[in-house]
């Protein structure tokens, strides 16, 4: 005698539940892929301010950034190994017939060290030194600039359209050469954020929230 099961729509094959077990794997997948690129960016440079004006003898721009060193970079500063952090912005005009044409380009770079004998941090900047008490004090003087001007006035034309592209980074191109090598994100020392934007048809520009 054979005996049949009769058919019901909520009988369903072991395989048919296969597809449904790989998309919650799936999703899991993303889910902590997206909680580790969240890391990631905890980890780097976030620009909170990038802004631009038109003044009187050329362009001005503005930033500030917010980011915490990493623990090697700390322990290097420890040692008396000196960081660097460099900003660069450059101002290019869009021409419809060749490529773009770099009007302006302005960098600026910070040295932070840490003084054993007087137990204090110091920044350097542009010829300018000073001296901070805590190590929080002093990053937070390196973490932006504001009235940095990087354009001339005369090599601004009112009938051009222009555009900024900007960068911050730890700049470890300035370590000593044999700490250089292999340094990265995996080390802790990949610390970067680059921006552009459209400028106004008065170079005015301010980084969207």
């Amino acid at each position: 005698m054979i005996l049949s099961t009769p058919f019901s729509s909520t009988s369903r094959p072991a395989s048919a539940a296969r597809p449904g077990r790989a998309l919650l794997w799936l999703a899991g997948l993303l889910l902590w892929l997206g909680l580790g690129l969240g890391l990631a960016r905890a980890d780097g440079v976030l620009l909170n301010q990038l802004s631009t004006e038109r003044v009187d003898d050329g362009l001005a721009l503005n930033f500030s950034t917010r980011f915490e060193l990493p623990k090697p970079v700390e322990e290097a500063l420890a040692k008396g190994v000196p960081i660097y952090f460099s900003a660069e912005a450059a101002v290019l005009r869009n021409r419809w017939y060749w490529r773009d044409a770099r009007v302006a380009r302005a960098s600026r770079s910070w040295r932070l060290a840490w003084q054993p004998l007087t137990r204090q941090y110091r920044v350097s900047t542009g010829g300018l030194n000073q001296s901070y008490e805590s190590l929080a004090e002093a990053v937070a003087s390196l973490r932006g600039v504001s009235g940095w001007r990087i354009a001339e006035a005369k090599e601004l034309e009112d009938d051009g359209r222009y555009y900024l592209e900007f960068s911050y980074k730890l700049d470890t191109s300035q370590l000593p050469r044999p700490m250089q090598i292999g340094l990265g994100a995996p080390q802790g020392w990949d610390l970067k954020v680059e921006r552009t934007l459209n400028l106004n048809p008065d170079f005015s520009a301010k980084l969207a929230p």
